[in-house]
């Protein structure tokens, strides 16, 4: 017998709903018809997309539905097929002064939120975690990020790797998943991008797949 080869890999996406400063967020267009676009265009050989979420940017209040997308994943009957299986999260969300994309190396466990999130929440440098320690904690994706972000600049992206994912929810999400991750053997990335004023619909729409693309090369 040869060996078994790559794994399959499912990734599972999340975008963010409307903000104060930002009442349409790309994000949110770019996860609802992600699935419907890579129909048309088609996934890379190993790649399944398992789930699409929106969720409310919210810190605590938007808990239940992170952690029940999550879980999702670790709900379903182990199969043959999936002991050679990776699980990925994408998480898009949306950086209003940006004019390019950044792949986020990182997420801090602090929670300092410089307006109130979409359910009136607002800390100020709160850990996120309070059993892993002080806010000044930070934890990186185990993801492959920069051959992912050589593969979107050889396609033509203007993108860059960042290590500072801000400290609103984005961060917020991030660091939560992050830490998720690591517990179940998975792998987490967080993805900004801009305002569909700065880059428009369809280069962002391309761009979520050729993500797609960069995870399948790089796994």
């Amino acid at each position: 017998m040869g060996s078994e080869g790559p794994p399959a890999i499912t990734v599972h996406v999340t975008g963010f709903k409307k903000f104060q400063g930002v009442a349409e967020n790309p994000t949110e267009t770019i996860v609802s018809n992600l699935e419907e676009f890579v129909k048309k265009k088609g996934l890379p050989a190993g790649i399944t997309l398992g789930s699409c979420t929106v969720l409310e940017t919210a810190g605590v209040g938007a808990l239940p539905m992170l952690y029940q997308t999550l879980e999702s994943v670790i709900s379903k009957p182990f199969t043959d097929s999936s002991r050679n299986e990776q699980v990925i999260w994408i998480h898009f969300g949306v950086n209003s002064g940006a004019s390019r994309f950044a792949i986020e190396r990182q997420a801090v466990n602090e929670a300092t939120f410089r307006c109130p999130d979409e359910l009136g929440w607002q800390p100020q440098q709160l850990p996120i975690i309070p059993e892993d320690g002080g806010i000044s904690r930070t934890r990186e994706t185990s993801c492959s990020i920069d051959a992912i972000v050589k593969f979107l600049k050889k396609n033509g992206y203007d993108v860059a790797m960042s290590d500072d994912a801000g400290r609103f929810v984005c961060n917020y999400v991030y660091y939560r998943s992050l830490r998720y991750a690591e517990q179940k053997g998975h792998k987490s990335l967080f993805v900004h991008v801009p305002l569909f004023s700065r880059i428009d619909e369809d280069t962002q729409m391309k761009f979520a797949a050729s993500i797609l693309e960069a995870i399948a090369s790089t796994s």
